[in-house]
């Protein structure tokens, strides 16, 4: 059925020609001319001119009004799909000069195959706000944006004042960005809230299995769900349901499997995030609400440009000191020892460090490193050497006679300690002489889970922890640190320190950093305690 009008004013040879663009004229009529709508012809970009000059010249549809309406919807729509890389929008109404802002950021392009625009994921919030701005109505088939299948949880807990604003400040930003609270301020109790805010199907993203198995013991705790309603992706399990969590190699493993089914992406340590193996993820899931949880999300290369792309921003952060006088961590100090190489290591040392400034000719590690990749063998020679010191000093008498008298110390005290090392044949051989558990990369991930819960009880007072230790482990309770060695990164020192400041009643945690004298170990220390003043 054609849809038909009559204009009964006088109208003028200009207006007339324009009403004929996209109307077919059909004679006059009791003073009347009478009109068609040539549907098949309507320019989309111009509808609002055409509907406006009718507007103006006093139209009258006298049939098909609703075919007319139904045609003018059908033009005012964005269908909004899925895509391999993104969301793909298609519509009558020409979209390129609504989208050419998106498109010069490299957040939208046209695919002529597809006929459509593609968006990335993390924009098509605000790409679709621009729409809507111009009066185009969305809808989504993808059942991920704007979808009646609902997250069933209850948020069973309270949250403190600081997680109540990290949380406001995240629906604020349209349920995106990123939460940067320290080590133990309850960063993943806001995500557990944030879940239940916005109630629509969510995939958690963790560093370790430990992590997994945390945050699994907490949606069950603060969210009231059961193990059967819960999905695990790791390295033992594959299961998917409406609230999965997954580690960050499983996630790409089956990134296929994942990437259209999840409406919220939680994603913790974040700052791991804009990795080139990692990224992935936050560009093939097509998750349009995002959280972030870091502890230390700036990253020193630089690439935390690339998280806030990714994740939608800092949208709340909170600094150790703060949560300290406001009472939610523990309060803590920083007690650098600094011990002196025997004799023997001494002159080891010195001979070590005069080579490798002959190999390295003032170039910086990573210059070396890119040097060596490229099959520069003095450099490549350089790094060995590098490495030879760092391992001198890390297996320095002293440094281990000062770390076995500060635990037994401790132990003394009643205090449950943590030792920190960067290197396994340091935590093994300091393990020995104290006989104490140690955990390192090679350890059974049985082993490790056991060793974790033993200490949580009180089991163990002491551990000993390589670098597995510097993410994705609740322990409560500890409150001592001792580090044996570890990198200049300011994120693994405040990681390491936030492993022991859970607050619980008169509890001062002590952090202790045991530095070879005037080495490269001691101006890492001194450079980590300015940072840690300005943090």
């Amino acid at each position: 059925m054609r849809t038909i009008f009559k204009i009964c004013e006088w109208i003028s040879s200009e207006e007339y020609a324009k009403v004929r663009s996209f109307a077919e004229y059909l004679g006059r009529r009791n003073g009347c001319s009478i009109f068609a709508f040539k549907h098949a012809s309507l320019n989309s970009s111009r509808l609002d001119e055409y509907v406006s000059l009718l507007e103006k010249l006093g139209a009258e549809i006298t049939e098909g009004r609703n075919e007319l309406y139904k045609m003018l919807e059908s033009l005012n729509t964005v269908n909004v799909r899925t895509f391999e890389e993104g969301f793909l929008l298609s519509s009558r109404r020409m979209l390129s000069d609504m989208l050419a802002e998106y498109r010069a950021a490299g957040l939208v392009r046209y695919s002529r195959r597809l006929r459509g625009f593609i968006v990335k994921p993390y924009a098509i919030l605000d790409v679709l706000d621009e729409l809507k701005s111009r009066g185009l109505v969305v809808r989504d088939d993808t059942c991920l944006i704007e979808c009646e299948r609902k997250l069933h949880v209850n948020f069973q807990a309270s949250l403190r004042p600081y997680q109540e604003e990290a949380l406001k400040s995240w629906v604020k930003n349209r349920y995106r960005g990123i939460i940067a609270l320290p080590t133990g301020a309850g960063k993943t109790i806001v995500a557990l809230a944030a879940i239940a805010t916005i109630s629509l199907p969510t995939l958690i993203i963790v560093y370790t299995q430990e992590q997994l198995r945390e945050w699994s013991e907490k949606v069950k705790s603060f969210l009231g769900l059961n193990d059967v309603s819960i999905g695990k992706l790791y390295a033992g399990e594959k299961k998917i349901m409406d609230l999965t969590i997954a580690t960050y190699q499983s996630a790409i493993r089956w990134i296929d499997s994942i990437s259209k089914r999840f409406s919220l992406l939680i994603v913790d340590e974040a700052h791991h995030l804009p990795a080139d193996k990692f990224r992935t993820i936050a560009l093939r899931v097509l998750s349009p609400y995002r959280l972030g949880l870091s502890a230390t999300p700036y990253r020193e290369d630089g690439r935390h440009v690339e998280l806030f792309q990714l994740m939608g921003g800092i949208v709340y952060e909170k600094s150790f000191e703060e949560l300290e006088r406001m009472g939610y961590v523990a309060s803590f100090t920083v007690k650098p020892v600094l011990v002196s190489l025997s004799g023997e290591e001494e002159e080891k040392y010195r001979a070590l460090q005069s080579r490798y400034n002959v190999l390295s000719r003032g170039r910086s590690v990573q210059e070396l490193v890119n040097a060596a990749s490229k099959g520069d063998e003095a450099a490549r020679k350089a790094l060995q050497v590098l490495s030879d010191m760092r391992m001198l000093l890390a297996l320095s008498e002293q440094k281990i006679r000062e770390a076995e008298k500060l635990v037994r110390e401790e132990l003394a005290k009643g205090s449950k300690i943590i030792v920190f090392t960067q290197y396994v044949k340091q935590a093994e051989h300091l393990g020995r002489r104290l006989g104490i558990p140690v955990v390192t990369g090679r350890t059974d991930k049985h082993r490790r889970s056991l060793v974790f819960e033993l200490f949580k009880r009180g089991r163990y007072r002491a551990i000993i922890l390589t670098t597995v230790g510097d993410e994705g482990i609740d322990i409560p309770d500890a409150d001592t640190g001792i580090i044996l060695s570890g990198t200049s990164s300011k994120r693994q020192f405040i990681q390491r320190l936030g492993r022991l400041l859970r607050p619980s009643k008169g509890k001062r945690a002590k952090l202790y950093y045991i530095a070879v004298k005037d080495s490269q170990e001691e101006r890492t220390l001194r450079k980590l305690l300015r940072e840690l003043n300005s943090y």
